[in-house]
């Protein structure tokens, strides 16, 4: 597990941003005509993605703070191909093979992270952050009573095998 200092929403968005910008290496290097500045140009981008993350998740933990609201399962099924459309969007872009938006290519390779730290990383933290503090996050929340379970015998109907395996489970 890592330490609780590690998994701070900003420290997760600024991994991010590092991520983001190895990713770049190879549209940066191999899509411009000048081989010389190719480097300066990656090591600036990557430097602004990684403050950018930071920030957002900065951002998105004082949000969740203020707000106390619970973690919510972000839309994976949208939320994971984003980045890889986007880098795909990027070296087709720089390649010029098509032309795309900047601000959609930079959206597509950047919204998933901060958006999945703050709709459910950032929350998640600050309850585990109560939890260790011994405080209960929970306080006022209506819990859900268990519906009553039917009978064994109501719900085997004419299963005599299941009848009987209820019967032996009952008796241990």
């Amino acid at each position: 597990m890592l330490p609780l200092w590690l998994s701070h929403p900003a420290n997760i968005g600024a991994f991010y941003g590092l991520l983001i910008s190895f990713a770049l290496i190879l549209p940066y290097r191999f899509a411009g005509e000048d081989n010389s500045s190719w480097l300066p140009n990656w090591v600036f981008h990557a430097s602004l993605l990684i403050v950018a993350c930071l920030l957002l998740g900065l951002a998105s933990l004082l949000l969740i703070h203020w707000s106390k609201r619970f973690p919510v399962a972000p839309p994976r099924v949208v939320l994971y191909p984003m980045p890889f459309v986007g880098l795909a969007l990027l070296t087709l872009t720089r390649t010029d093979i098509i032309q795309a938006p900047t601000l959609l290519v930079w959206c597509l390779l950047l919204l998933p992270g901060p958006m999945y730290v703050h709709l459910s990383w950032a929350p998640r933290w600050r309850l585990l952050c109560m939890l260790e503090d011994g405080k209960d996050p929970f306080i006022g929340m209506e819990s859900k009573e268990p519906e009553p379970l039917e009978d064994a015998a109501t719900l085997a109907g004419d299963d005599e095998d299941l009848l009987s395996v209820v019967e032996e489970y009952a008796e241990e």
